[in-house]
């Protein structure tokens, strides 16, 4: 508002006292071309009669403009007398030039110069009356433009505000200005940037959870184990078995860490033995299916060889085995088989399986038929995809989930 009716006051003083100057001097020097006029008519026509030897004061008298007067002044020795025609100037009078006439009269007409100087005045007044009301408008249009800037930027800092606090919802509004539009345009790209960023963090401590959980839970068996041991053999095997999960642990922290995915594709290339894997889970799992009543069976080819990460298809099958214990029921059983250019693992167990208003949502994320995070099938589709495989429900009831891996050839 200052900057504009600043600019405002600049251009008027430097176009206004200029311009009132140049009228005042245009209605004065106007004013005194018309006296100018007026003596010059009048001298004629006093030539004129003087030329008729017919010198007639009420007849030039007559030819005077209203308001005003004229002053006829004869050369000493003359036949005529000088004369004065019209009323008597007292208020500001002003007269014209000098008519020298034939006769060697002169003429001077004068007129009282308050009219034009109260015409003047009434000029300035409007030329004062002008500039307010230019100020006038422009500080309303000033104002008017302040507030709709300043309230886009009043909305613009109270969701800088919102997002600071944690609040990632864009606002996309626009207000028709490019400046503030980019502004606004900016802060939303940001808040979609901040939303995805916390959105993947969660998921990141989500699954980080979930896959530590699972080697965790194997971990504190074998300690267990450990801790009730009789003799140093089965000690130093339950041990074994402990470091095993220790690099399992480290394995899944390291992923979470980094995003690897190049070096998960140059360890899926390499071949992974089934057999291996899948023993050394039942090692880890035997305990806690022993203290649940259950058994593990193994079924199926053997010395099957899958291009698959060791970390991961371990991870897989650990989450499998967990949640046919957590969920299942009666043996477990995993079986080993080819079909096509993949390897299959399936496990199965001889509980109510996946409830039918579930069906395949049962690898959606938070969902869960049980009291459970909803997020370990989840997190094991995840890691199968990423080593080119996949997790399939074959069968609800009793359930048969099947891990396919790409064959090593």
């Amino acid at each position: 508002m200052r900057s504009m009716v600043s600019a405002v006051f600049v251009v008027t003083i430097l176009l206004g006292v200029p311009f009132a100057f140049l009228d005042a001097k245009f209605v004065t020097r106007s004013a005194q071309d018309a006296l100018d006029q007026e003596v010059q008519r009048i001298g004629i026509l006093t030539d004129v009669q003087l030329a008729n030897h017919q010198f007639d004061t009420r007849t030039l008298t007559a030819d005077l403009s209203s308001g005003r007067a004229a002053q006829i002044t004869f050369p000493a020795g003359s036949a005529h007398a000088s004369a004065h025609l019209g009323p008597e100037i007292t208020d500001q009078p002003r007269a014209s030039e000098v008519y020298q006439g034939k006769s060697g009269e002169r003429v001077v007409v004068s007129e009282s110069w308050a009219p034009i100087a109260g015409r003047i005045r009434l000029q300035m007044l409007l030329l004062v009356a002008a500039a307010l009301a230019a100020f006038a408008a422009a500080a309303g249009v000033a104002y008017l433009q302040a507030r709709r800037i300043s309230r886009p930027f009043g909305e613009l800092a109270s969701t800088a505000e919102r997002l600071g606090a944690g609040d990632q919802r864009p606002r996309h509004r626009r207000y028709g200005i490019a400046e503030l539009d980019r502004i606004a345009e900016v802060i939303d790209h940001s808040s979609d940037r901040v939303s995805r960023i916390m959105a993947k963090e969660r998921r990141l401590a989500a699954d980080a959870s979930h896959q530590l959980r699972t080697p965790l839970t194997a971990l504190s068996m074998r300690l267990e184990e450990i801790i009730e041991a009789g003799d140093m053999e089965t000690v130093k095997e339950e041990a074994a078995i402990a470091l095993t999960q220790v690099e399992r642990l480290t394995d899944v922290v390291q992923r979470l860490l980094t995003d690897s995915g190049e070096a998960r594709a140059d360890s899926a290339g390499a071949p992974t033995d089934i057999d291996l894997i899948i023993r050394q889970q039942i090692f880890e799992w035997r305990p806690a299916f022993r203290s649940a009543r259950r058994l593990i069976r193994v079924d199926g080819g053997r010395g099957l060889l899958a291009a698959a990460t060791p970390g991961s298809f371990a991870q897989v099958l650990a989450t499998l085995l967990e949640n046919s214990l957590m969920h299942g029921a009666g043996p477990v059983t995993i079986r080993t088989r080819t079909a096509g250019g993949s390897v299959v693992i399936e496990v199965s167990d001889e509980g109510p399986g996946v409830p039918p208003e579930l069906g395949a949502r049962v690898f959606e994320r938070a969902v869960s038929g049980r009291a459970s995070t909803g997020l370990g099938l989840t997190v094991a589709r995840e890691l199968a995809e990423a080593d080119g495989g996949r997790l399939e429900l074959l069968q609800q009831r009793p359930p048969v989930f099947a891990l396919f891996l790409p064959r090593f050839n």
